[in-house]
């Protein structure tokens, strides 16, 4: 484990994230920062942050997109953003968000069984009237985004969402159908570490 903190960004790259042979490219100061503050606070870098460091510019505007979508403030909550996530990567039957995402769905919501009944069919898991308009738009605009129309804005603004919250719901899902395609396109590997990640309720 020490190792892996003293370089992880050699030892995952060493394990190959993805099934491209893809070299990384030499780090600036900026991206050799950001990786060592993910060490310093999950204590490894996502693969996903490896993957895509062949190229600096790639890395920058993927990071800078996940982080607004996922960090910055909205009126959704970061566990309804990672609910989202999960939704459509399910849908899309990604291997590589399922796992680093229900980790995170079990982590902020602290109820393993939640993670896992948004993994397997959402539909099974006991959600309040907004969680399941949101999860509803969400895959809707997955499996048939043609067939998106005002009645679907309509049901959200119901359950609460603002116009600008509906931006954010469509924003994260199609992001995460981008991002699906894209480790499930190059045989992405998620991190080992989230496969234990909160498999235990909370205190």
């Amino acid at each position: 484990m020490q190792q892996a903190a003293d370089n992880p960004v050699a030892d995952a790259a060493a394990a190959r994230v993805t099934a491209l042979d893809l070299p990384q490219a030499p780090l600036d100061a900026a991206t050799q920062a950001y990786f060592d503050k993910c060490v310093e606070k999950i204590g490894y870098v996502p693969n996903v942050l490896l993957a895509y460091a062949f190229d600096l510019p790639k890395l920058t505007a993927f990071a800078a997109m996940y982080n607004d979508l996922m960090l910055a403030p909205s009126g959704l909550s970061k566990l309804e953003r990672e609910m989202i996530a999960v939704a459509v990567s399910a849908v899309n039957r990604c291997y590589y968000c399922l796992t680093a995402h229900g980790a995170a769905v079990r982590s902020l919501s602290g109820n393993p069984e939640l993670g896992e009944q948004i993994v397997m069919n959402y539909r099974a898991a006991r959600l309040d009237p907004r969680q399941r308009a949101l999860l509803d738009f969400a895959v809707k605009l997955t499996e048939t985004p043609h067939a998106v129309e005002e009645a679907d804005r309509a049901g959200l603004r119901a359950v609460g969402l603002s116009d600008r919250d509906i931006w954010d719901v469509a924003a994260v899902t199609a992001f995460f159908n981008m991002s699906n395609r894209v480790a499930t396109a190059t045989d992405m590997r998620p991190n080992a570490q989230y496969l234990t990640q909160a498999r235990t309720p909370a205190d």
